[in-house]
């Protein structure tokens, strides 16, 4: 059980390495957006893998707060490339 769980974190690592390479290399901004999303949900899922993995239950908080900050950062830079602006 636990070389499964330091597998998948460790495969959700690359796939986010994989992730910030398209952030930077992607044609248009919404591939971006969709990378640094992407990659937002897979830190997540890695710091829930984490928790299980140390039975450490306050890392679920912390994967929460990841995950709204995530939305936020997400919406908001969607509103500025379509209106320009924050207001």
């Amino acid at each position: 059980m636990l070389n499964f769980l330091l597998g998948s974190t460790l495969f959700l690592s690359l796939l986010s390495l994989v992730s910030i390479y398209r952030a930077f290399q992607g044609p248009t901004p919404g591939d971006r957006i969709i990378s640094i999303n992407l990659m937002t949900t897979l830190v997540i899922a890695i710091i829930l893998l984490l928790s299980f993995y140390f039975s450490e239950e306050s890392y679920i908080d912390v994967a929460i707060l990841y995950a709204m900050i995530g939305f936020l950062m997400t919406v908001a830079v969607v509103k500025y490339l379509q209106k320009g602006s924050l207001k």
